[in-house]
């Protein structure tokens, strides 16, 4: 094949893959939390086999999968703190006889320079070996030179950026979270979904600061989600990820359809045993305590919520404020999106004890 020819080639699949990622949802739809359905507060059965691992944690040949992490890192150098958040994903789309498409995206919040920087990457990779569950190897995705390695929640991290290069290395201190009782939510004619998450991980490693090498040690969060399945509509979701001092974890969200009228809402607590908790939609309620409208877009986000669970398995008032404002990722380049995805600090109460804590925040479906 010429050179002029594959050229042409590879446009017009990347225009197709373009076009399928936009109108399918994926990887457009950045978060997990994007493509759950209705949960009952009961799990759910269905004819598909359970998740496996370490053989779940690689690589299937399904729709739609990523690996998604968000954490917070601390490091101190010539006397000075240091403090970041961050968040690094790799999506991976198939497409009828398609080759698959690779996405990533990779974000600093620098809380201590009061700054947030992100990049995107996408590519395709007609050669790549998906072993679709049979492997005990782990997980082995990259887009480039940012890859993600791991097994049995041992996990590497490698990206870089202008100004920021991470390399981390990642233990899980809980067994995964299975979300919805088994880890499998069907969604009828819309297809089907795996889902579980690694809620409390220890990170140690290095982080270059504009050539600063940085030791750093902190906490993260890992979502894994696979499946057959596809997103539909113009709406969005609010995701909240709570890690809080006293060994335990949340996941909310709010799924909105197009009008911005909530349609699914989902809580999941996770105890300092790791057992995962569902508590139902009615017991939360949630108040926005302030807006930031992005210079760059005009999007008007909420920033900052104050959060109440009333239910016999949990009580808890948690306010969460953003580390920055600014932590809007436009990656029109890669996803066709635009959301805010950020670090939060978090204080409150839990069964009538003060507590504190981090976490992370994912807005998407909000326009001008």
């Amino acid at each position: 094949m010429s050179s002029r020819l594959k050229n042409r080639t590879l446009t017009v699949v990347f225009s197709m893959l373009a076009l399928l990622l936009t109108a399918c949802g994926f990887p457009g739809v950045v978060s997990t939390s994007a493509q759950l359905p209705q949960a009952s507060t009961t799990p759910q059965t269905a004819n598909l086999p359970p998740i496996r691992l370490p053989q779940d944690e690689a690589s299937h040949k399904d729709l739609t999968e990523w690996w998604y992490y968000t954490g917070h890192l601390n490091a101190t150098a010539g006397g000075k703190a240091h403090h970041y958040g961050f968040e690094m994903v790799i999506f991976q789309a198939l497409r009828s006889n398609l080759p698959p498409i690779y996405v990533g995206h990779f974000a600093i919040t620098d809380v201590t320079r009061g700054e947030f920087h992100y990049d995107q990457r996408r590519l395709t990779e007609p050669d790549a070996v998906i072993p679709n569950g049979t492997s005990t190897k782990g997980i082995n995705v990259s887009v480039g030179d940012w890859t993600i390695q791991g097994l049995n929640g041992h996990d590497q991290l490698a990206a870089w950026m202008k100004g920021y290069t991470m390399m981390l290395n990642l233990t899980s201190l809980k067994a995964a979270t299975l979300h919805n009782g088994n880890g499998l939510i069907t969604y009828g004619i819309g297809g089907f979904s795996y889902y579980y998450s690694r809620t409390r991980m220890a990170v140690a490693g290095t982080l270059i600061d504009h050539n600063q090498a940085l030791q750093v040690t902190g906490e993260a969060w890992m979502d894994h989600q696979w499946g057959n399945f596809l997103a539909v509509g113009g709406g969005g979701w609010d995701w909240y990820s709570i890690q809080l001092k006293n060994d335990t974890e949340m996941m909310i969200y709010y799924i909105r359809d197009a009008q911005g009228k909530v349609l699914t809402t989902y809580i999941g607590y996770i105890d300092a045993n790791a057992v995962d908790h569902l508590i139902p939609a009615s017991a939360i309620t949630s108040t926005v305590l302030d807006h930031w409208t992005s210079p760059q877009t005009g999007i008007t986000y909420p920033s900052g919520w104050r959060l109440g669970i009333d239910d016999r398995q949990l009580q808890a008032t948690l306010t969460l404020i953003p580390q920055l404002k600014n932590q809007e990722l436009v990656v029109t380049q890669s996803t066709g999106n635009i959301y805010w995805e950020g670090a939060v600090n978090i204080a409150g109460q839990v069964a009538g004890k003060s507590i504190s804590g981090a976490g992370y925040v994912e807005l998407t479906g909000y326009t001008k």
